[in-house]
């Protein structure tokens, strides 16, 4: 007999018809006349109840299921007389496929979420795991979605790289040669020689899919990016991981305008994605991880996001320290804003989404098109309650010359710069992007607290579990 999902079974499309429903017991309660089972398949947050008549099934059977078992059960779907269900299934025969021990893991209710991280294998068939992941799911759809339809090309960037897209270091290193290989030495200037390496160069794993997406850009119009990014950066904060994933698109003559356009409309779609398409999940996270989130979601797409020169949020900020707010981070022009300084703009001053536009130079990176001023960069950073910058993005500087310029004063080698120039000399265009984190997404999506606990298995310092 064809499996019915529990999803399915909800919907009562199967109304007086057997059906045979399969998944993971959330509850069992057993009396001498009824016993009650409470069955999950990960379709859906809610559970089908399976009532089972104690002559129909063995005793001995039905002792042996236990929280977290697997099992099958076949029976006739009935409306259902008692409260908190629509529909439930009278059973006639149940098949275990797998029982589960009295110490598994997950069986306690109000486990932390610090406690669960040690069981990322097994905290997937928890209510909010559930819930979280499918709505991570269903974001990932909108975010293809919405690209395709406005004319973007999905690209692949690689994930082995001999350049830096960030200029800030802090990348894995990939090398088929042991850390102690006598291969391994210095040359005569001192540095490293990896001849015998695989690739015969320093490799590492990509911070950033956004220089080769712009080559993209300029033979496609427009491209996105989606996929996985590494960064090895020290940070043991609920707002960073060492591995996560990346959303990058590159358009072809945008300028800053129409990027912050882009940028608002996208992500107001995956928000409105998610409240359509996710309703019972983001119910259930609303009443049990954050009271406020489908508020909170919803406002999102009621308001304009706001416009905001850094200059004029450095005054901002400076007027509100100046009223007696106390921030832990230093505030003044240049400095490279925290995430309380974004917060307190986005959810305290206007109270609704900023975004934040040209930054000092200084703290960008070096492809920003510069402004006349000479003194900022046409940098696009959206800010959003809860979580600080969501986005980054910026018009590309497409002048060959001041491209050129900006790599040596930065002191960028050249030899990870050449192909990248080329796309400035020869027939360069204007063109813009962003780039968005997409845990960052979906933690604020879901309102969990911890960017870990919006990723089946985090990898964070010191940690590579799973």
């Amino acid at each position: 007999m064809k499996r019915t999902k529990v999803i399915d079974a909800l919907k009562g499309a199967d109304l007086g018809k057997e059906i045979n429903v399969k998944g993971w017991v959330r509850f069992h309660r057993s009396s001498k006349v009824v016993d009650f089972i409470a069955l999950n398949d990960g379709s859906t947050i809610n559970n089908i109840q399976i009532v089972v008549d104690p002559t129909v099934v063995e005793a001995d059977t039905l002792k042996k299921i236990t929280v977290g078992s697997c099992i099958g059960a076949i029976g006739t779907l009935v409306e259902s007389k008692g409260k908190g269900q629509t529909f439930e299934i009278q059973c006639s025969s149940i098949e275990i496929y797998g029982l589960c021990p009295s110490d598994y893991p997950m069986q306690k209710k109000g486990q932390s979420f610090e406690y669960m991280r040690k069981y990322a294998h097994l905290r997937l068939r928890t209510n909010t795991f559930g819930a979280v992941f499918r709505i991570r799911h269903n974001l990932a759809m909108a975010i293809h979605k919405y690209f395709d339809e406005h004319g973007f090309y999905y690209f692949n960037t690689p994930l082995l790289t001999s350049s830096d897209a960030e200029g800030a270091g802090d990348m894995f290193q990939v090398t088929t040669l042991d850390i102690d290989h006598d291969k391994l030495k210095p040359t005569e200037e001192g540095k490293t020689d990896y001849s015998e390496d695989f690739f015969g160069r320093k490799v590492n794993l990509t911070v950033s899919g956004q220089l080769e997406g712009e080559l993209g850009a300029t033979a496609l119009g427009a491209i996105y990016t989606f996929g996985p990014t590494f960064r090895a950066e020290n940070s043991n904060t609920p707002r960073h991981l060492a591995e996560f994933w990346m959303i990058e698109p590159e358009i072809a003559f945008m300028d800053m305008p129409e990027l912050m356009d882009l940028e608002e409309d996208f992500i107001k779609f995956c928000v409105k994605y998610a409240l359509d398409h996710c309703p019972d999940d983001l119910a259930f996270l609303n009443k049990m991880i954050d009271k406020g989130l489908i508020e909170r979601l919803q406002g999102i797409l009621k308001e304009d996001f706001v416009r905001l020169p850094y200059t004029e949020g450095i005054k901002i900020l400076e007027e509100a320290v100046k009223n007696g707010h106390q921030f832990d981070n230093p505030v003044y022009w240049g400095v490279d804003l925290a995430s309380e300084h974004e917060r307190f703009l986005v959810e305290q001053h206007f109270k609704r989404p900023v975004i934040m536009t040209d930054y000092p130079k200084d703290i960008k990176a070096f492809y920003m098109k510069i402004n006349a001023d000479d003194k900022t960069v046409q940098g696009t950073d959206v800010l959003f309650p809860q979580i600080g910058e969501i986005i980054g993005g910026s018009v590309r500087e497409a002048d060959y010359n001041k491209l050129l310029s900006e790599i040596g004063r930065r002191h960028i080698p050249m030899k990870d710069m050449w192909w990248y120039l080329d796309t400035r000399k020869y027939g360069s265009c204007p063109h813009a992007g962003f780039g968005l984190g997409f845990e960052r997404l979906v933690l604020f999506v879901t309102g969990m607290q911890n960017i870990r606990d919006v990723i089946p298995f985090p990898r964070t310092p010191k940690s590579v579990d799973f």
